[in-house]
Parts: C-alpha cells; structure tokens; sequence
C-alpha cells in the first residue's frame, strides 16, 4: 500500500476498533482459551527495563508484565484505551497508556528496552512499517516479543485461511496469513525463538536488536527525554 492506502485503512482500524471495544474483552477471551492460553503471559514474562507495548487495547496484558518494568503502551482507538485505562487503575499498574500510531511512534530513536506486540500485527495496516519504529526505538540490544496468529504452516489449514481472509480484512481488519518473522528478518532483527503451536497457526517469537545492551532503563546516551510527557494524562 502506498502512504495514501495506509492512512486511509489505519483511520478504517481506528473506527472499526471504537466500534469493537464496548464487545472486545468478551470476545478474545473465548479465543484465548482455544489458541492462545499462556501466550501473554510468555510474551510479558520475558519483558524488562523500559517496556513499549504497541497496539495495547485494553490492557489485556498488563496483570503480567513483572512488578519492577516501566511500561508505556500506544493505542490507535480511543476507545479502546479509555477501558485499557481504566483496568490499569482497577490493578493498581503505574503504566502511561497512550493514544498513538505503532506504525508513526513519537518516540526518539533507543528510548526502550523491549518492545511487546501481542495480536497486533495482524491489523496495524503496514506491519513493516511499526516493526520497523519498534527497531527505531529499542536500544541496541533490546528485544521484540510478539503473539500473533499467522500464516498456518498446514497447507490445509493455510488454504481455509486464504480463504476467510477476505471477510476477516473487511469486517475486523484482521490479516489471517500474515507471518511477523518476515518483517523481523528485513528490518535485521536477530531472531532468537520462534514457538509454533495450533496447527502452525499460533506463533510466539522473541527477537532482538543487533548490538551491545545498555544498562535496562539507562537514558539513551544520558539523554532523559527519551519519553515524552503523555499529553493525555494517566
């Protein structure tokens, strides 16, 4: 898609998720006891220092990330992330949750430790482009980790996929043959696990950014401005 496409389909994700958020918590939940159980929990274990958390929603993840991370997440639908805020108050989490773009991050370059992205690729319009702002903003050494439903590695499988991708993309924008790992690899992250699981369908990855690890939470070359104040208040 050029730059036109993907503005004009990231404003169709923004309504289709405000639209969708009031229903959201209920409906994932099914799927993640079918295909998903223990992935957000293998994703935000593994998480450390300065934490980025794109495509948050509605804070879904954040009962599991450790006590002792810092945690900022972006979310497209202001609905979405008006109940993500409200669960982080409900659990008593200090996280700065964020109206954002994962594919235009208002970030300076090395600001964070990880990054998490978890069932967000398959509907951010230019997966590419927010794997490559999350390269952008990890320090060297900082790792990407991702739960993502994908391109089933079952032929079969594959080809029902192919098949209900149409109506998946124009009613949910959910991209169901998408594989992350291709993104990753372009944007020369150094791929370190990749768990298949569910027919090839569920795939968990850890990756990282090539280079010497800083300090967890350390200012990017002493510079504190590597977060800027949160313009919409948590």
């Amino acid at each position: 898609m050029n730059e036109r496409e993907i503005a004009a389909e990231t404003e169709r994700v923004r309504r289709l998720q405000d639209r969708e958020a009031p229903r959201y918590d209920r409906q994932i939940a099914f799927f993640e006891r079918i295909l998903f159980a223990g992935g957000r929990e293998w994703v935000c274990g593994q998480a450390r220092g300065r934490v980025l958390e794109l495509a948050v929603g509605t804070g879904r993840n954040l009962p599991y990330y450790p006590a002792d991370v810092s945690i900022t997440g972006v979310e497209l639908s202001e609905q979405m992330l008006a109940i993500g805020r409200r669960f982080a108050n409900e659990l008593g989490r200090d996280a700065d949750l964020r109206l954002g773009d994962a594919q235009a991050l208002d970030f300076p370059d090395a600001s964070f430790d990880t990054v998490v992205c978890t069932l967000g690729l398959c509907t951010i319009p230019d997966p590419r482009g927010a794997v490559a702002e999350a390269q952008r903003v990890l320090r060297p050494g900082g790792q990407i980790l991702l739960l993502e439903h994908v391109r089933s590695t079952s032929l079969p499988v594959r080809l029902i996929e192919r098949v209900l991708e149409p109506l998946a993309v124009r009613f949910a924008a959910d991209h169901l043959t998408r594989e992350p790992v291709d993104y990753l690899a372009a944007e020369a992250f150094e791929i370190e696990q990749v768990d298949r699981s569910k027919l090839g369908i569920v795939e968990r990855v850890r990756a990282r950014k090539p280079g010497r690890p800083s300090r967890p939470g350390a200012a990017a070359s002493g510079d504190r401005r590597d977060v800027p104040p949160n313009p919409y208040g948590l």
